[in-house]
């Protein structure tokens, strides 16, 4: 079963489990977001000003882990969106 296909039947499909959903990945979104742009922006000037030395102390596996991080974070923002517009529109219909 494809993960959309089980994320609407199982979650969507419930109000109370979509707002609990919506309410993790919002956390999740801003935990992985949290000083994002400055840690991504220090290690460019780590590996700017550092070179071949900031990657032998890790500074290219640090970025990749950031933007994973990034990644990360905006899987949980499409699953707070996809969530909240299952909520409003539960709520707005008649």
């Amino acid at each position: 079963m494809a993960p959309r296909a089980w994320f609407r039947r199982v979650v969507l499909a419930r109000p109370w489990l979509a707002f609990l959903v919506m309410v993790l990945s919002f956390f999740a979104f801003g935990v992985g977001t949290l000083n994002l742009f400055h840690l991504l922006s220090a290690n460019g000037r780590f590996l700017l000003q550092h070179g071949w030395d900031a990657v032998m102390e890790g500074g290219l596996r640090q970025l990749l882990e950031l933007l994973v991080n990034g990644f990360l974070a905006m899987a949980a923002y499409v699953v707070f969106k996809a969530s909240e517009h299952r909520l409003s529109h539960w709520l707005s219909d008649d």
